[in-house]
């Protein structure tokens, strides 16, 4: 049972030691600039496609879920508003964040592992340079920053994909349907979704590059810290998610009892 908890509080203990030490060399700029920028653009020319797509549908998918919500109560003019601030503050940063585990994390992950016991690592040390500096924080750093672009372009497609299911499906013209969009869409809510998108980027980071980085032995634990690195990004996002929500809204009540 002792075993247990110790065990369980140093999976969580040692991440977060490995993510402050990433960003204390982050802060003092002791990292290669021109892999991080490769990164960033690889990450997001990579992974904009998939969440552009996913974001179009899931705005499209809003806008019918509340159509059959308001039909009955005669407030169709306020489906936009309703369905995009929907979007922005939960459903938007929550899909990034699922699809940066799938697509960017495991590989991630798998590209580090495998670096690590093919030795690439040691060769880096080799010739004088860190790996963390060199490989690991550009890839951290790249996981954060397209994050922010990848949020940008799946809103984006979600108000339209919103939109045109607005025009098709609820008989909504496009200029009801944009009207609204400020009466609901407040500054807290674009605020929310950033705060959320930036949380479950940096969880992801840590997690991707702590498993990769951590690897020992062969191909079969390389796949173990893939597999490992996917669920724990999701139930880290799931919980963070929560935690976020509850805690934006705590802040949200005390400002509106001060005004």
């Amino acid at each position: 049972m002792i075993t247990s908890i110790l065990s369980f509080f140093d999976n969580i203990g040692r991440p977060i030691l490995f993510a402050l030490h990433l960003m204390r060399l982050t802060l003092k700029l002791s990292f290669s600039r021109n892999e991080t920028f490769q990164q960033i653009y690889k990450i997001t020319i990579n992974s904009l496609p998939t969440t552009v797509m996913a974001g179009f549908f899931v705005g499209a998918i809003m806008t019918i879920q509340f159509t059959l919500q308001m039909r009955d109560f005669g407030a169709l003019s306020y489906l936009g508003g309703l369905a995009t601030s929907g979007t922005f503050r939960e459903v938007g940063p929550l899909l990034i964040g699922f699809m940066l585990c799938g697509k960017v994390g495991a590989f991630t992950a798998s590209e580090l592992g495998t670096m690590k016991i093919t030795e690439q690592f040691d060769a880096i040390r080799c010739l004088g340079a860190d790996p963390l500096k060199e490989i690991v924080i550009p890839r951290f750093i790249g996981i954060i920053v397209s994050s922010f672009f990848l949020l940008v372009g799946g809103l984006v497609a979600s108000v339209a994909g919103g939109m045109l299911l607005g025009i098709l499906y609820a008989g909504v013209s496009a200029d009801e349907y944009l009207r609204h969009i400020p009466r609901f869409l407040l500054g807290i809510s674009i605020l929310s979704g950033f705060i959320k998108s930036l949380t479950f980027a940096i969880l992801l980071a840590t997690i991707c590059t702590f498993k990769g980085y951590h690897v020992n032995g062969g191909a079969k634990e390389v796949g173990q810290a893939v597999v490992s690195t996917a669920v724990a990004s999701m139930v880290a996002i799931v919980l963070f998610d929560w935690l976020t929500s509850f805690s934006l809204e705590v802040v949200i009540q005390i400002f509106q009892g001060f005004t």
